[in-house]
């Protein structure tokens, strides 16, 4: 679904990927994972064409989009759900919702959104900036509910919300991930919940990818050094520092 090949990116004459490359196979989840600063965010800009790629390819179903603007990534089905409450805090819920509706499909968006998350069915007339922070991010997130694309990039989903608020985050993008069968790329803070979400983990430190492994059988140990900065890649495949021993 996803090849990214020796991406090289960053801000002016700041580097902060390295040579960096990982794939996503179609259907599946990808958690990216890492320490503050580590380049999680930037990836995901470069990506969906935010920052451009200085080398390195980028390809989407075989085709090379390396050099493609946001606008020409999301006609290709891609959505990108960024940091914060992406959403126009001056506009309704009910305009929120229309603004990324194809025209005919007002009725069946609004139905879809309701049944995502019904508090946002109750909240049409109201503006967005004033709804509570959870609220707002349910509307951001509903997008790629309605939108039906096919590939979801979710940069920290749980960023500055309540603990009830999180679960049903988190439960809706795994009901995302099912029912849909779409493929998805987050970055998430909290890593119980990105593990229980994801089919597959990437460690990312210092602008490269340190280790990649199954969701299923990463140490919790082995991935705090790396958030800590006690653990340094090893480079040697035959002695994984990440993964669980086996018997």
């Amino acid at each position: 679904m996803l090849e990214i090949s020796g991406v090289t990116a960053g801000y002016g004459d700041t580097t902060v990927l390295h040579d960096l490359s990982l794939s996503v196979p179609r259907g599946s989840v990808a958690a990216l994972l890492g320490p503050n600063g580590a380049g999680k965010t930037t990836l995901l800009r470069a990506v969906t064409g935010h920052i451009p790629i200085k080398t390195g390819s980028l390809h989407l179903n075989g085709e090379d989009v390396t050099r493609l603007r946001p606008h020409d990534l999301a006609a290709r089905g891609v959505c990108h759900i960024s940091e914060g409450r992406a959403v126009f805090p001056s506009l309704t819920v009910r305009e929120n919702l229309l603004a990324f509706t194809k025209r005919g499909n007002e009725r069946d968006t609004l139905a879809k959104a309701a049944d995502a998350f019904p508090i946002l069915g109750k909240r049409l007339k109201q503006r967005a900036g004033t709804m509570s922070g959870g609220e707002q991010q349910m509307l951001a997130l509903v997008r790629a509910w309605v939108q039906n694309p096919t590939l979801i990039i979710v940069d920290e989903p749980s960023l500055g919300l309540a603990p009830k608020i999180i679960e049903a985050v988190f439960a809706f993008l795994q009901r995302l991930a099912a029912e849909q069968g779409c493929t998805m790329i987050v970055v998430e803070q909290y890593v119980d919940m990105a593990l229980h979400l994801a089919d597959s983990v990437h460690v990312i430190v210092h602008g490269e990818v340190v280790h990649t492994a199954p969701a299923a059988d990463v140490d919790r140990q082995s991935l705090a050094d790396y958030y800590v900065g006690t653990r340094q890649d090893s480079h040697d495949p035959s002695h994984s520092l990440l993964t669980k021993t086996r018997s």
